[in-house]
């Protein structure tokens, strides 16, 4: 079957559809007992009005408000007769706030009877009702049909046949499931997707409606174990609330963008809102998910202008002469790191005296994250530049990919070799909605496996357009490793990739439970580079909370949450969390190359002592 405009945005892109549009005609004063449909006839303006605020909003597609314009739900109003033209005013609608940027589905939902056999209908008039519907939808310009909201497989069944015979339109079908993860009429959600995908016609298949995001989730691996094809979710706004006699959604935009991103860390292709979402709740989910997608397409191949005579890249130095830090992971030493936040200042006297306190204990390095939670500080660059003109003591300088282009980002990496900054780590970088300035530009142009290479390249003296350097960079390269990614197999994929670009250490996102970490380890047992655990020692049990419910790529044991919610006061709080952060370094110190330390809100004691360099009760 050929390619159409929705097979080739698949192939390039994450695609992310539009939300409710009855939520958004009801909260403009429309009666919940109007035929919403018959709007497009009576109304244009407002249902247009709708569509421009998702295409605002992001959308790739928009749905014409057709979901219930078939004749036996029109019949209930009287508007039967005007199911063609109500149809097709729809298309229209949509294709005009669409403007050519955004494609239109025609959105086809069940017919709202009883199709059970014995029932009042036949399946020959069955039939009927969706042929015309499709008819219309096709012949109005629709790009593609969407099958919504069925919670009966033998009538999606019957609708799929139909637009196939009807119509050469490519089908994305969705189901609606309960939270046992069955349709109303029983049927369980894998069998009946890998009924439906069998179907050459049907290119993408479903959830929407019904369930909110977090079940979703839950049914999405085994939605994803019964078809390779790709997968589309249009979850509610979270379970509806009955609040002074109104129906509401309390899943606010952030909470929705925070599942989209786990959809699509699990390989979900189509993204969309249904009851209760908003053009509020796409944008924020466009926001958060794009970035990220646009990040890991960047790891692909490099697309570089070849210089007209061939570099030829020239032997390394060896991990163990570039630096103190390369010397002693060279050897296998135990190595420990204390990570500490540039300012959002420019004032560096208190990190100067914290990092002389590290000097003075004997820490090996200290960590200067780059950006940290898409935060705005002092550049990571220049603080480590500081602590070298300064400090006897040697930095990890984190470079995150977010905020340069591969211009910027080579011209940096040579600064810091020109500098003799001899460690780096290399990060992709949280999205900017994560920190406070939400409405900030990501670049991405490289992603940390690409940006590795190019650093990898660089050690070689070629730099990414091929050119040969007159003399080498001599970076030791760091890379970044999550052991309770919630898409491990991916998470691991990737950290392969890394290692196979030239990667030759890891730091890892804080580590609380040490069975997810051997398990990680374990699974990358064949990546043959030194392996540092990140610590976070917990200031108190809000402190903890926060970890395990906000940051990124962190899981947090309940039983660590209880530990810390016992805790007394702040003083019995920070030791408690320094109890935790030594205990759980002790089991796992024989399976790593050395431990990052994070030195919390700047608590460069509680690193310390976690680190075992200090006395415990020295920290408060």
């Amino acid at each position: 079957m050929a390619k159409n405009k929705l097979t080739e945005l698949l192939d390039k892109q994450l695609v992310f559809g539009d939300g409710a549009m009855g939520t958004m005609l009801y909260s403009k004063g429309v009666f919940i007992n109007t035929c919403f449909e018959e709007l497009n006839l009576t109304a244009p303006q407002l249902v247009g009005q709708v569509h421009d605020l998702y295409i605002s909003a992001g959308s790739d597609f928009l749905e014409s408000n057709t979901y219930g314009a078939n004749e036996f739900k029109l019949a209930r109003f009287g508007l039967a007769e005007k199911t063609a033209q109500i149809n097709t005013a729809a298309v229209k609608i949509a294709k005009q706030s669409a403007g050519g940027k955004a494609l239109v589905a025609g959105a086809i939902g069940p017919l709202g009877v009883d199709i059970a056999q014995g029932g009042r209908i036949s399946e020959k008039e069955i039939i009927n009702v969706f042929t015309n519907q499709i008819n219309a939808l096709a012949q109005a310009g629709a790009d593609f049909l969407l099958f919504e909201t069925f919670n009966n497989l033998k009538e999606l069944l019957i609708a799929i046949n139909c637009a196939i015979k009807t119509s050469s339109l490519q089908i994305v079908a969705q189901m609606a499931i309960n939270e046992n993860n069955e349709t109303l009429f029983g049927d369980r959600i894998d069998l009946a997707i890998a009924k439906i995908a069998e179907f050459p016609q049907v290119v993408a298949v479903g959830l929407n409606c019904s369930l909110g995001p977090a079940a979703m989730l839950e049914t999405l691996p085994l939605i994803k174990k019964a078809t390779t094809k790709p997968i589309s979710l249009q979850p509610n706004a979270g379970l509806p609330q009955n609040i002074d006699g109104r129906t509401v959604y309390m899943c606010t935009p952030e909470y929705m963008a925070e599942y989209a991103k786990r959809f699509y860390e699990k390989g979900v292709k189509i993204l969309g809102g249904c009851c209760g979402t908003t053009p509020q709740h796409i944008k924020q989910m466009v926001k958060t998910v794009r970035s990220l997608h646009r990040a890991d397409l960047s790891s692909a191949v490099i697309e570089i202008k070849p210089s007209q005579k061939q570099a030829v890249k020239q032997k390394p130095v060896e991990l163990k002469n570039k630096s103190k830090l390369g010397a002693k992971l060279a050897k296998g030493q135990k190595i420990y790191t204390v990570e500490i936040s540039p300012p959002k200042g420019t004032d560096v006297s208190g990190l100067i005296e914290k990092v002389k306190l590290c000097e003075k204990f004997g820490i090996d390095a200290v960590n200067i994250p780059d950006g940290p939670r898409a935060s705005s500080r002092l550049s990571a660059m220049i603080t480590a530049v500081k602590i070298k003109q300064l400090c006897n003591i040697e930095t990890i300088l984190h470079f995150c990919c977010r905020d340069r282009n591969i211009i910027a980002m080579q011209s940096d990496l040579l600064g810091i070799q020109a500098i003799g900054l001899g460690n780096v780590l290399i990060i992709t970088g949280d999205p900017p909605k994560l920190g406070e300035y939400p409405d900030a530009t990501a670049v991405f142009d490289l992603d940390s496996i690409a940006l590795t290479k190019v650093v990898s390249n660089l050690n070689c003296g070629v730099d990414i357009a091929g050119n040969s350097l007159s003399i080498p960079t001599s970076l030791v390269i760091g890379v970044g490793a999550n052991p309770v990614a919630s898409d491990l197999d991916r998470e691991i994929s990737r950290f392969k990739k890394k290692v196979d670009s030239g990667a030759e250490f890891a730091i890892t996102q804080p580590v609380f439970d040490e069975n997810s970490f051997f398990k990680f380890l374990e699974s990358t047992r064949d990546c043959k580079i030194p392996i540092i655990a990140g610590i976070w020692p917990f200031t108190n049990y809000k402190n903890a909370e926060f970890m395990a419910n906000e940051v990124p790529g962190v899981v947090v044991p309940k039983k660590l949450l209880e530990k810390m919610s016992r805790t007394k006061d702040g003083q019995d709080g920070r030791k408690a969390g320094v109890e935790i952060a030594m205990e759980l370094m002790n089991k796992i110190s024989d399976n790593v190359a050395g431990f990052a330390i994070s030195a919390p809100f700047g608590n460069v004691n509680m690193a310390l002592a976690a680190a075992g360099k200090i006395d415990i009760s020295l920290s408060f």
